[in-house]
């Protein structure tokens, strides 16, 4: 049986030249994974703006105001228009620019370094989506909830109602769930999904076009978002609980390069949850406790998951490699140097 070659053998023979040639070519198949992805990206970037819109509007829409978010600048629509593109471009080829990294940095590793690397990576990777997910379905609901529910609820006038004078009789207007079908021009009605009035008018061409007028409940102040700065906060977070949802690999990294111990750890939760209650009220925009109750929660939840990982996963039992689930991770090729 023919020996493996030795990956740090491969590495020492390498010249800076052929490194940097290595480098150029990862670099060059990360940047043509990705332009399908952006390719694909603008194409359905209508769609990914409706989806990022969909839990500013439902709040909007619960509380009875206008849905429609502002652009007060020319560029401010297609900024937001790109700057979604990049990041849905960025979260899904991330895996493919990782994995050409890795492509460059592998064979300069030791059997055992690449195990921590083949476990380490892909967790985070789920982690990440974890964290986006739970942002959109759970956190950013309840955020928004508070911040319209708040901000509409300042400064509303008190309105005193008083008899109708004689002879005066208040018009009424359909209210229906849909817009109905082929509309005679001159026709309105009130679209409760939409929160609009709609009117039916005759366009240039003869045709009968549709258009609303968004209705919604007094308010003092008016919710009316820019969509710039909506998409801003959203990316913001995002990032944040990206990075939050990391704890588990920060608390196995601390574990293995024997910073501290698990029992430790174990020994001072009332800490971890200090830093959860600390991190939530930093990460989450809106000062109500229960936005950062939400957030609080699964952050400590994550270190107990992170300790519950470093009992069944210790540094030696991932350089030896092992097996988990019924199938084993981290052997190292046969023959191939480094192993422990």
């Amino acid at each position: 049986m023919t020996r493996a070659p030795d990956s740090k053998m491969q590495a020492a023979v390498m010249s800076f030249g052929d490194h940097l040639e290595e480098l150029r070519r990862r670099v060059l198949w990360g940047l043509v994974g990705i332009i399908p992805i952006f390719t694909l990206a603008l194409v359905f970037g209508d769609w990914l703006i409706e989806v990022l819109m969909a839990p500013v509007q439902a709040a909007l829409h619960r509380a009875g105001l206008p849905q429609a978010l502002q652009s007060t600048g020319p560029l401010e629509t297609i900024g937001a228009y790109v700057k979604i593109t990049l990041a849905v471009t960025l979260v899904l080829g991330l895996p493919w620019i990782i994995y050409q990294l890795w492509l460059f940095v592998a064979p300069g590793l030791h059997a055992h370094e690449r195990r921590f690397a083949q476990l380490l990576l892909p967790m985070s990777a789920v982690l990440s989506l974890g964290g986006l997910a739970f942002l959109y379905f759970v956190m950013l609901p309840a955020m928004l909830f508070f911040l319209v529910t708040f901000g509409a609820g300042l400064g509303r006038p008190t309105i005193i109602p008083g008899p109708l004078p004689p002879g005066i009789v208040l018009p009424t207007v359909p209210t229906l769930d849909a817009d109905p079908v082929s509309p005679p021009p001159g026709s309105q009605w009130y679209n409760r999904t939409l929160g609009e009035l709609r009117f039916a008018r005759p366009d240039s061409a003869g045709a009968v076009e549709v258009v609303g007028a968004p209705m919604g409940v007094t308010a003092g102040i008016a919710q009316q978002y820019r969509i710039g700065e909506y998409t801003g906060l959203v990316f913001f977070l995002a990032v944040a609980f990206a990075l939050g949802f990391q704890t588990p690999i920060v608390v196995l990294l601390l574990g293995w390069l024997g910073i501290v111990e698990r029992r430790f750890l174990t020994r001072n939760r009332k800490y971890a949850v200090f830093i959860a209650a600390v991190a939530a009220a930093l990460l989450t925009p809106t000062p109500d406790p229960i936005s950062m109750t939400v957030l609080a929660v699964p952050l400590y939840l994550l270190f107990e998951l992170g300790l519950i990982m470093l009992k069944f996963l210790p540094p030696g039992r991932v350089a030896r490699g092992f097996t988990w689930g019924g199938r084993t991770y981290g052997v190292a090729e046969p023959g191939s140097a480094g192993d422990p």
